[in-house]
């Protein structure tokens, strides 16, 4: 379809803005996810830096609709008053800016005019202005009459816009933002055929790269959707490491050994590994609901790996056997286990398999239950036996 409208219209720039309110939320109201700002004293030299910048921006893979926010040619009339003229007839450039103000604009820029309605008590503005049909040349707009507004108590005769300036085509600036007082030119560009972190990353090097060619005094930021992203994760990441350390802690306090608790976070290593490969298979990429999925399955595989620990330590307080005691807790808590994880298994299944912003949780889920239930009921066991065997019993020379 860009292709399309690109051979219709050559030399035009398109962009597809997103159409549902899921992508607008997270964009933060901007049009893009990515939003490359150049911020500088000298507009004119930020826009040539972001015009280079955004050639080779666009020539990154899964990079779409890269575009400069900013218009700095558009069409735009420049009326140069001659003072000489204005003055020999006694108007200024105020006269000829306010009567062009109100020809273009209405009257209501220049002089607010209201109406009383004295049946409703409402007061409406009354606007008076030339009919756009009437100024479509540029000759239509030098004979605009220009007068002091007054009423003309000295007997001053209009003028024509003509004949006390000069009106010459030019290009403006259609839009200047701004950004802590600086100029800002934004540099947009959508997603397209892969994940925002890499295209992201890659929009980083670009912008690395072109660090020499930098206008003094200006700097580039990476805004948009990326910040929130690299926020996100990093507080899921910190979220998924104190889930880790809470747990351990209360199992200490629980099992009152310090020992234990490190077997049963044992699993968890599996856990993450069964994530990561459920997301690579799938082709699915690291999301914010696959890390909340991730934290979700650590809750269930210690559930499991608690069941199994708890059963061996009392069948090693029974008989003082770790080895006895692993394979007995094993084989008795195999049933509790399977339930639990082919209950979550199941449930998270629809959602695995939709398409939806939510199958990476279910994926992730499903992928850490199958290897960590693996985990629970072979390695768990092992490593009991292996570091209660080697733990001197009571009565035992250490």
């Amino acid at each position: 379809m860009r292709e399309g409208l690109t051979d219709r219209f050559p030399g035009a720039e398109f962009s597809f803005l997103p159409g549902d309110i899921t992508a607008q939320i997270l964009n933060f109201g901007l049009p893009s996810p990515i939003d490359v700002q150049v911020s500088g004293r000298n507009l004119n030299d930020g826009f040539a830096y972001a015009a280079k910048l955004k050639a080779r921006i666009a020539q990154i893979a899964g990079a779409a609709d890269v575009r400069i926010q900013q218009i700095m040619d558009q069409p735009t009339l420049r009326v140069a008053s001659r003072r000489s003229f204005a003055l020999g007839t006694r108007l200024t450039e105020s006269d000829i800016a306010n009567n062009l103000l109100s020809t273009l604009s209405g009257s209501g820029q220049v002089a607010p005019t209201y109406w009383l309605d004295p049946n409703t008590g409402v007061s409406h503005l009354v606007n008076i202005q030339t009919p756009q049909d009437q100024l479509t040349t540029i000759s239509a707009l030098q004979i605009v009459p220009v007068d002091q507004g007054n009423g003309n108590p000295t007997n001053v005769q209009p003028e024509l816009v003509g004949g006390l300036s000069s009106i010459n085509t030019t290009g403006t600036p259609g839009v200047v933002s701004h950004n802590d007082i600086m100029p800002v030119i934004d540099i947009y560009a959508n997603v397209e055929g892969r994940d925002l972190g890499s295209v992201s990353r890659a929009v980083q090097v670009a912008i690395s790269k072109m660090s020499s060619e930098l206008p003094r005094g200006a700097t580039v930021t990476l805004q948009g959707q990326t910040t929130t992203m690299n926020i996100a994760y990093v507080s899921l990441l910190i979220g998924l490491g104190l889930s880790i350390a809470l747990i351990y802690l209360v199992i200490v306090v629980n099992f009152q050994s310090w020992l234990d608790p490190f077997i049963v976070i044992s699993a968890l290593p599996a856990a993450l590994a069964g994530v990561t490969w459920s997301l690579f298979l799938t082709g699915t990429t690291l999301s914010v609901p696959a890390l909340t999925g991730a934290i979700m399955c650590m809750g269930t595989a210690t559930a499991n790996t608690i069941l199994v620990v708890d059963y061996a330590r009392g069948r090693l307080a029974e008989h003082g056997d770790p080895f006895t005691a692993a394979v007995e807790a094993g084989f008795a808590r195999i049933r509790p286990v399977l339930m639990t994880a082919l209950a979550m298994v199941l449930g998270m299944l629809p959602m695995s398999l939709s398409n939806t912003q939510n199958a990476p949780l279910g994926r992730a889920v499903i992928g850490g239950l199958l290897v960590a239930t693996v985990t629970t009921l072979v390695f768990v066991p092992c490593v009991f036996a292996i570091l209660h065997r080697a733990k001197p019993r009571q009565g035992e020379p250490a």
